[in-house]
Protein backbone atom coordinates (compact mmCIF):
# COMPACT_ATOMS: atom_id res chain seq x y z
CA UNK A 1 0.00 0.00 0.00
CA UNK A 2 1.15 3.50 -0.80
CA UNK A 3 0.59 6.90 0.77
CA UNK A 4 -0.38 10.44 -0.17
CA UNK A 5 2.68 12.67 -0.42
CA UNK A 6 3.44 16.26 -1.34
CA UNK A 7 6.06 17.09 -3.96
CA UNK A 8 7.40 20.27 -5.60
CA UNK A 9 6.43 21.41 -9.10
CA UNK A 10 8.68 23.23 -11.57
CA UNK A 11 6.87 26.53 -10.97
CA UNK A 12 7.62 26.41 -7.23
CA UNK A 13 4.14 25.29 -6.17
CA UNK A 14 3.33 22.05 -4.37
CA UNK A 15 1.18 19.14 -5.53
CA UNK A 16 -0.09 15.98 -3.91
CA UNK A 17 -0.25 12.44 -5.21
CA UNK A 18 -0.38 8.78 -4.33
CA UNK A 19 3.08 7.18 -4.06
CA UNK A 20 3.61 3.42 -4.05
CA UNK A 21 7.24 2.52 -3.48
CA UNK A 22 9.08 -0.50 -4.77
CA UNK A 23 10.95 -2.71 -2.32
CA UNK A 24 14.07 -1.59 -4.17
CA UNK A 25 14.88 2.00 -3.17
CA UNK A 26 16.74 2.86 -6.38
CA UNK A 27 14.05 1.48 -8.70
CA UNK A 28 12.98 3.16 -11.95
CA UNK A 29 9.80 5.21 -11.76
CA UNK A 30 6.40 5.33 -13.44
CA UNK A 31 4.03 8.29 -13.17
CA UNK A 32 0.38 7.26 -13.51
CA UNK A 33 -2.28 9.74 -14.70
CA UNK A 34 -5.90 9.41 -13.61
CA UNK A 35 -9.04 8.98 -15.69
CA UNK A 36 -11.57 11.82 -15.72
CA UNK A 37 -13.01 10.42 -12.50
CA UNK A 38 -10.09 11.75 -10.45
CA UNK A 39 -7.63 9.91 -8.23
CA UNK A 40 -9.86 6.89 -7.70
CA UNK A 41 -8.85 3.81 -5.70
CA UNK A 42 -8.49 1.94 -8.99
CA UNK A 43 -5.68 4.27 -10.06
CA UNK A 44 -4.02 3.87 -6.67
CA UNK A 45 -4.31 0.12 -7.17
CA UNK A 46 -2.44 0.36 -10.46
CA UNK A 47 0.34 2.26 -8.67
CA UNK A 48 0.49 -0.60 -6.15
CA UNK A 49 0.78 -3.08 -9.03
CA UNK A 50 3.63 -1.14 -10.62
CA UNK A 51 5.38 -1.02 -7.23
CA UNK A 52 4.98 -4.77 -6.82
CA UNK A 53 6.55 -5.16 -10.26
CA UNK A 54 9.62 -3.18 -9.19
CA UNK A 55 8.82 0.46 -10.01
CA UNK A 56 8.36 3.47 -7.75
CA UNK A 57 4.97 4.75 -8.88
CA UNK A 58 3.36 8.15 -8.33
CA UNK A 59 -0.11 9.32 -9.39
CA UNK A 60 -0.40 13.12 -9.13
CA UNK A 61 -3.82 14.34 -8.02
CA UNK A 62 -4.73 16.61 -10.93
CA UNK A 63 -8.13 17.48 -9.45
CA UNK A 64 -6.78 18.64 -6.08
CA UNK A 65 -8.70 16.08 -4.03
CA UNK A 66 -11.90 15.93 -6.06
CA UNK A 67 -13.05 12.41 -6.90
CA UNK A 68 -16.13 11.89 -9.09
CA UNK A 69 -18.40 8.83 -8.62
CA UNK A 70 -18.43 6.42 -11.56
CA UNK A 71 -22.17 6.92 -12.05
CA UNK A 72 -21.79 10.66 -12.76
CA UNK A 73 -20.14 11.20 -16.16
CA UNK A 74 -21.59 14.71 -16.31
CA UNK A 75 -19.59 15.76 -13.26
CA UNK A 76 -16.53 13.95 -14.60
CA UNK A 77 -16.82 15.83 -17.88
CA UNK A 78 -17.13 19.13 -16.05
CA UNK A 79 -14.09 18.36 -13.91
CA UNK A 80 -12.05 17.41 -16.96
CA UNK A 81 -13.15 20.52 -18.86
CA UNK A 82 -11.96 22.71 -15.99
CA UNK A 83 -8.47 21.20 -16.14
CA UNK A 84 -5.77 23.11 -18.02
CA UNK A 85 -4.07 20.10 -19.63
CA UNK A 86 -0.90 21.92 -20.64
CA UNK A 87 -0.42 23.56 -17.25
CA UNK A 88 -1.16 20.29 -15.44
CA UNK A 89 1.40 18.51 -17.62
CA UNK A 90 4.10 21.15 -17.25
CA UNK A 91 3.78 21.38 -13.47
CA UNK A 92 1.88 18.60 -11.68
CA UNK A 93 2.90 15.78 -14.02
CA UNK A 94 6.44 16.99 -14.66
CA UNK A 95 6.88 17.57 -10.93
CA UNK A 96 5.91 13.95 -10.30
CA UNK A 97 8.40 12.79 -12.94
CA UNK A 98 11.16 14.88 -11.39
CA UNK A 99 10.29 13.54 -7.93
CA UNK A 100 10.75 9.94 -9.08
CA UNK A 101 13.90 10.80 -11.03
CA UNK A 102 15.72 12.04 -7.91
CA UNK A 103 17.44 8.68 -7.49
CA UNK A 104 18.98 8.96 -10.95
CA UNK A 105 16.86 6.21 -12.49
CA UNK A 106 14.73 6.44 -15.63
CA UNK A 107 11.05 7.42 -15.39
CA UNK A 108 8.11 6.50 -17.60
CA UNK A 109 4.65 8.01 -17.93
CA UNK A 110 1.32 6.28 -18.39
CA UNK A 111 -2.32 7.32 -18.21
CA UNK A 112 -5.87 6.18 -18.86
CA UNK A 113 -8.65 7.96 -20.77
CA UNK A 114 -8.07 11.63 -19.88
CA UNK A 115 -4.76 10.50 -18.43
CA UNK A 116 -3.88 8.91 -21.75
CA UNK A 117 -4.35 12.26 -23.45
CA UNK A 118 -2.13 13.88 -20.81
CA UNK A 119 0.43 11.14 -21.47
CA UNK A 120 0.64 12.06 -25.16
CA UNK A 121 1.16 15.69 -24.14
CA UNK A 122 3.81 14.75 -21.59
CA UNK A 123 5.64 12.62 -24.13
CA UNK A 124 6.19 15.85 -26.08
CA UNK A 125 6.69 18.38 -23.28
CA UNK A 126 8.53 16.60 -20.43
CA UNK A 127 12.28 16.28 -21.07
CA UNK A 128 12.99 13.96 -18.11
CA UNK A 129 10.91 11.08 -19.52
CA UNK A 130 12.35 7.87 -20.98
CA UNK A 131 9.14 6.23 -22.29
CA UNK A 132 5.35 6.64 -22.33
CA UNK A 133 2.32 4.35 -22.53
CA UNK A 134 -1.17 5.66 -23.27
CA UNK A 135 -4.38 3.72 -22.64
CA UNK A 136 -7.34 4.85 -24.82
CA UNK A 137 -6.26 8.49 -24.73
CA UNK A 138 -4.91 10.87 -27.39
CA UNK A 139 -4.66 14.65 -27.01
CA UNK A 140 -6.84 16.55 -29.53
CA UNK A 141 -3.77 18.17 -31.11
CA UNK A 142 -1.43 15.17 -30.81
CA UNK A 143 -1.05 14.75 -34.57
CA UNK A 144 0.16 18.32 -34.91
CA UNK A 145 2.97 17.58 -32.47
CA UNK A 146 3.90 14.11 -33.72
CA UNK A 147 7.29 15.30 -34.92
CA UNK A 148 8.05 16.65 -31.43
CA UNK A 149 7.54 13.31 -29.62
CA UNK A 150 10.53 12.92 -27.30
CA UNK A 151 10.28 9.27 -26.22
CA UNK A 152 9.17 5.83 -27.42
CA UNK A 153 5.37 5.60 -27.15
CA UNK A 154 3.12 2.57 -26.73
CA UNK A 155 -0.65 2.82 -27.10
CA UNK A 156 -3.55 0.55 -26.14
CA UNK A 157 -6.93 1.26 -27.70
CA UNK A 158 -10.43 -0.24 -27.86
CA UNK A 159 -12.11 -1.17 -31.11
CA UNK A 160 -15.49 -0.18 -29.65
CA UNK A 161 -14.76 3.37 -28.53
CA UNK A 162 -16.80 6.48 -29.32
CA UNK A 163 -14.21 8.73 -27.65
CA UNK A 164 -10.90 7.60 -29.12
CA UNK A 165 -12.16 5.97 -32.29
CA UNK A 166 -10.20 3.51 -34.44
CA UNK A 167 -10.05 6.23 -37.10
CA UNK A 168 -8.35 8.60 -34.64
CA UNK A 169 -5.85 5.92 -33.69
CA UNK A 170 -5.09 5.21 -37.34
CA UNK A 171 -4.57 8.89 -38.08
CA UNK A 172 -2.24 9.42 -35.10
CA UNK A 173 -0.33 6.27 -36.03
CA UNK A 174 0.14 7.60 -39.56
CA UNK A 175 1.40 10.96 -38.26
CA UNK A 176 3.95 9.25 -36.03
CA UNK A 177 5.07 7.00 -38.87
CA UNK A 178 5.51 10.02 -41.12
CA UNK A 179 7.60 11.69 -38.41
CA UNK A 180 9.71 8.55 -37.99
CA UNK A 181 8.90 8.20 -34.30
CA UNK A 182 9.37 4.99 -32.32
CA UNK A 183 5.94 3.73 -31.30
CA UNK A 184 3.67 0.71 -31.25
CA UNK A 185 -0.12 0.65 -31.05
CA UNK A 186 -2.41 -2.22 -30.10
CA UNK A 187 -6.18 -2.51 -30.48
CA UNK A 188 -8.48 -4.77 -28.48
CA UNK A 189 -11.96 -6.17 -29.01
CA UNK A 190 -13.12 -4.17 -26.02
CA UNK A 191 -14.75 -0.92 -24.89
CA UNK A 192 -13.23 2.37 -23.73
CA UNK A 193 -12.10 1.91 -20.12
CA UNK A 194 -11.41 -1.82 -20.44
CA UNK A 195 -8.58 -1.69 -17.86
CA UNK A 196 -10.87 -0.52 -15.03
CA UNK A 197 -12.10 -3.51 -13.04
CA UNK A 198 -14.29 -1.22 -10.92
CA UNK A 199 -16.51 -0.57 -13.94
CA UNK A 200 -17.97 -3.98 -14.92
CA UNK A 201 -19.89 -2.49 -17.86
CA UNK A 202 -16.58 -1.86 -19.70
CA UNK A 203 -13.98 -4.03 -17.96
CA UNK A 204 -12.41 -6.74 -20.09
CA UNK A 205 -10.16 -9.12 -18.15
CA UNK A 206 -8.50 -10.68 -21.17
CA UNK A 207 -7.74 -7.33 -22.80
CA UNK A 208 -6.35 -6.00 -19.52
CA UNK A 209 -4.10 -9.03 -19.08
CA UNK A 210 -2.68 -8.69 -22.57
CA UNK A 211 -2.28 -4.92 -22.40
CA UNK A 212 -0.63 -5.07 -18.98
CA UNK A 213 1.86 -7.66 -20.22
CA UNK A 214 2.76 -5.52 -23.21
CA UNK A 215 3.02 -2.39 -21.05
CA UNK A 216 5.38 -4.08 -18.59
CA UNK A 217 7.58 -5.43 -21.38
CA UNK A 218 7.76 -1.95 -22.92
CA UNK A 219 8.70 -0.24 -19.67
CA UNK A 220 11.18 -3.02 -18.93
CA UNK A 221 12.87 -2.34 -22.28
CA UNK A 222 13.11 1.43 -21.95
CA UNK A 223 13.35 2.06 -18.20
CA UNK A 224 15.68 -0.69 -17.11
CA UNK A 225 18.27 -0.63 -19.90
Amino acid sequence: MGQIIEFPCPDGSKAKGYLASSAQADAPGIVVIQEWWGLQDQIKGLCDQFAAAGYNSLAPDLYGGKVVPYHDPGAAGAAMSSLDFTNATDHGVRGAVQHLARNGKKVGLTGFCMGGAVTTIGAVRIPELAAAVTFYGIAPDAEQHASALRVPLQGHFALHDDWITPAMVKSYDAALNKAGKTHEFFEYDAKHGFMNEQRPEVFNAEAKKQAWSRCMAFFGKYLEA
